[in-house]
């Protein structure tokens, strides 16, 4: 049976040591398993000892680069496998090293997926549909999924969709209520809010305009409209244009007249 007949610490690596067994260089450890198997100069060794030995370092080389990769932030259980399969560690290591992360408290999808939605509702201001689409990605088990987003009461729902609908209303105060609706609409599906959520978001706010403020936005989107059909366009074929163009956008039809008679009669002063 080999004879360890030389151990070295290697240069580049404090906690990692080279064996020599019988005169030859045969494989490098990390200190936790050269305690843990009593490897000393002159101590013999069974060949299915060596393998063992082996296996324990390779998982302690997985169980040190997933604690690397957690140190950043935390991870999914299916992240740190993915992280440890691209460096070419082999599945019975990568399993006996998530097994002790576990046994450590340094991997917890339940811990992980409770974070994750934390985080997604507080900086983000994500519904469900799109928080769950987070945690697929993470390959979250579905039924953690589920138990975890049930938390996510309508309430709370319901109150990030009407801080996101107000923000999106402020911002777009130059669009008809028709545009600024269908604006909280697309924001709010993209962000994972079911059609209840977004109706009542959007019914908590007051989006008609009085007439002073029809009058500026027509202005000032109208004119765009009639500039774009006005090179291309005259007489019926321009008034027809513009109107429908301006009603698309959800101004009224007294409103459109109003303009459209303004801009002819401009036309003619010209």
């Amino acid at each position: 049976m080999p004879v360890i007949t030389k151990i070295g610490r290697q240069k580049n690596n404090n906690e990692r040591y080279n064996l020599y067994l019988d005169e030859k260089y045969a494989f490098s450890v990390d200190e936790a398993v050269l305690i843990k198997y009593q490897l000393t100069k002159g101590k013999v060794i069974e060949e299915f000892t060596i393998d063992e030995i082996v296996f324990d370092d390779e998982v302690r080389k997985a169980y040190n680069k997933a604690i690397n990769f957690l140190s950043y932030r935390m991870r999914s259980e299916h992240e740190v496998k993915q992280k440890l399969l691209q460096s070419e560690f082999g599945e019975a290591v990568i399993l006996e090293a998530v097994r002790k992360l576990y046994e450590h408290g340094f991997l917890n999808d339940e811990s992980f997926t409770k974070a994750l939605v934390a985080t997604q509702k507080k900086n983000s201001k994500k519904g469900p549909a799109a928080i769950r689409q987070e945690l697929k990605k993470k390959g979250i088990e579905k039924g953690l999924q589920e138990e975890v987003l049930a938390m996510y009461s309508e309430e709370e729902q319901l109150t990030l969709a009407r801080t996101l609908t107000e923000k999106i209303i402020n911002q777009n105060e130059a669009k008809t209520p028709r545009q600024i609706k269908q604006k909280v609409q697309d924001t709010l599906q993209r962000k994972g809010y079911n059609f209840t959520i977004i109706s009542q978001a959007i019914d908590s706010f007051e989006l008609e305009k009085d007439e002073e403020e029809w009058e500026e936005i027509i202005c000032s989107q109208g004119d765009k409209v009639w500039r774009k059909y006005a090179s291309k366009y005259s007489n019926y074929d321009l008034r027809n244009r513009v109107k429908q163009a301006l009603y698309q956008k959800g101004f009224p039809a007294e409103h459109i007249e109003m303009y459209i008679e303004k801009k002819e009669l401009e036309q003619q002063d010209e």
